[in-house]
């Protein structure tokens, strides 16, 4: 049966059921990714819904998914624009008898596939969408989409009680494949509407990307480093590439698979250590599958002003006050430094965002669907699920996170903030975690007249900012 796979967010040949199942023995088979330009188009916040960060990194992703067909035999056919016009094109070109796809949750994604299976039913062909993208199957845990349960506690407890993951899907071993003749081309940025300015835009490309590189990073963590052992104390810092795992750029974009990932833990937690870092990386894992099947519930709700409960809240729409957020120029050297970091590499500490999602919303209050935009377009990492329910959460479900006190707790010595900022190494320990105490004419002594002071300092700093002179005087 002549089959066309469409490639989303599942780039990698290990643990795709999709692939598995599209290249039965009597299958041929066309893998296809499409850059649909509308993916790319600016948003009324004035920057693009995906930015050059991620389009960078899908590209690299998509080079390597590419050369892994190749060895295989094959190819990945690419082109650029209306996924439901390219694929009946191509339906009608090779005479495609079915339609594979991995299975999405979320409104936008939902849309898409539905309009391919409209356009494909002209042609009487039909539109399989498989599940793949969480740790476990959608169909085996221990809920119905209404009965999801509010928290990720409840989540977590009952459906590692009922079931567990299932078991990875290995590589294929041969894939038939469609003979196309011309596969296509990796687009160039402007092919999908970027300028030349945006091009140029200086992006820091620290994280590899591909599915080899996915599997050679789980095994450095586990086995070669043991990381993992230490994750538990160490995922809070934010400085280098080690203190956490690094895997959420590849499942992003599917260059591994939760599954991998969690059936290495169990091999690592029987060869070498179990310990509560093994199991918080676990949780993470399960924590990703709550934002994933929490947003199926709760659908566009996560994407409205008041979040999925609904709340009452008047935010602000002060353009000034994003643009100082989003651009690192807030005067908090810490939550600067994050929002730089984010900036030049796509990629952030998870106690980077909670505290860069925590001051937008609560100390700035402007609308916190513009920091979770802001986020979509940079992030490397981004998730539909796990970024919009996060912000959900952050700004209006828990509690108020104090990036003052955070920068003290997290990084004291100044290390990570200096690297981001390092005009305020010439400051006295730390009081370059809070340098607006200075009068505009020491600043100007220490040759950083150009330091640029927060908007307002709140009172609810006052303790933690007390707490950072005290240090200054026992420094001196």
């Amino acid at each position: 049966m002549k089959t066309l796979l469409w490639h989303r967010n599942d780039l990698r040949l290990l643990d795709n059921e999709t692939l598995v199942q599209a290249s039965g023995p009597q299958n041929l088979v066309l893998p296809l990714y499409i850059f649909d330009p509308n993916e790319y188009r600016f948003l009324n916040l004035g920057f693009r819904k995906i930015g050059i960060h991620r389009f960078r990194y899908l590209s690299q992703t998509l080079s390597i998914l590419r050369q892994n067909y190749m060895d295989s035999g094959g190819n990945c056919m690419i082109k650029v624009g209306d996924p439901k016009i390219i694929i009946s094109e191509l339906v009608e070109k090779f005479e495609i008898e079915q339609v594979l796809v991995q299975k999405e949750l979320a409104s936008e994604e939902i849309i898409a596939e539905n309009q391919v299976e409209e356009a494909l039913n002209e042609w009487r062909i039909p539109l399989h969408r498989i599940w793949g993208r969480t740790l476990y199957h959608i169909d085996d845990i221990p809920y119905e989409k209404q009965t999801i349960p509010l928290t990720s506690k409840t989540f977590r407890i009952n459906t590692s009680k009922y079931t567990e993951p299932r078991p990875i899907f290995s590589r294929p071993d041969h894939i038939h494949f469609i003979q196309a003749g011309d596969w296509g081309n990796l687009p160039d940025a402007m092919e999908v509407g970027f300028t030349k300015e945006e091009i140029k835009e200086g992006v820091q490309e620290i994280y590899p990307a591909g599915e080899q590189a996915a599997l050679e990073r789980l095994e450095y963590y586990t086995f070669e480093s043991e990381l993992l052992t230490t994750y538990k104390w160490t995922r809070n810092r934010s400085l280098g590439l080690d203190y956490s795992s690094k895997f959420s750029p590849f499942l992003a974009v599917g260059a591994i698979s939760p599954r991998v990932i969690y059936w290495k833990i169990k091999e690592y937690e029987a060869q070498i250590k179990k310990n509560i870092s093994t199991w918080w990386l676990v949780f993470e894992l399960v924590w990703r599958d709550y934002f994933c099947f929490a947003a199926w519930r709760h659908g566009n709700a996560m994407f409205h002003d008041g979040g999925i409960k609904k709340r009452d809240v008047e935010w602000n729409n002060d353009q000034d006050l994003f643009k100082r957020w989003k651009e690192g120029k807030t005067g908090i050297p810490f939550l600067d430094a994050h929002l730089k970091e984010l900036n030049q590499t796509g990629f952030m500490s998870n106690r980077g965002r909670v505290n860069a999602a925590s001051f937008l919303s609560r100390d700035y209050k402007v609308d916190w669907r513009w920091g979770a935009a802001w986020f979509e377009n940079r992030l490397i990492d981004y998730d539909v699920y796990s970024n919009w329910m996060n912000w959900n959460m952050q700004a209006m479900e828990i509690w108020y996170t104090n990036p003052v006190h955070q920068a003290m707790k997290y990084d004291k010595n100044g290390e990570y903030t200096l690297k981001w900022n390092p005009k305020l190494s010439v400051l006295p320990a730390p009081t370059f975690h809070a340098p607006w105490k200075y009068s505009a004419a020491e600043l100007k002594d220490y040759g950083i007249a150009d330091y640029q002071k927060p908007v307002e300092i709140y009172k609810k700093w006052s303790r933690a900012v007390n707490k950072i002179w005290e240090g200054k005087e026992k420094v001196e």
